[in-house]
């Protein structure tokens, strides 16, 4: 059995390094929102909305593995508040590129999660 270890930091002091270092590796234009997961404590909630002309919005739960990898997964991606087909070439495109940023922010705070 593999220990896995939890981020060395408090959940609302995760989300609120999340929500100042996120918008740093997304697109200029772009905008997140990061708050604890009520649900799990070893999660993050994350709402991106895609600046372009698509109005999409995209919700992932980005779970921390350890206190070095993180799982995300797509929740729901809408369109001016109506819920869309996930699986077409350019959402599946944006999500893609979404959870890389995710995964780029993450390893950018591993100084505060792997203490």
């Amino acid at each position: 059995m593999i220990k896995t270890e939890k981020p060395a930091i408090e959940r609302e002091e995760l989300a609120k390094a999340w929500m100042e270092q996120l918008p740093r590796t997304l697109p200029e234009s772009d905008h997140a929102r990061v708050w604890p997961d009520e649900a799990d404590s070893q999660a993050i909630r994350i709402h991106i909305t895609n600046a372009g002309r698509s109005s999409y919005t995209f919700d992932f739960k980005c779970t921390y593995v350890d206190s070095r990898e993180v799982r995300v997964e797509l929740v729901d991606v809408e369109r001016d508040d109506v819920h869309v087909d996930e699986t077409t070439d350019i959402i599946q495109n944006l999500v893609k590129d979404y959870i890389r940023h995710i995964h780029e922010c993450a390893q950018t705070l591993q100084d505060l999660t792997h203490a």
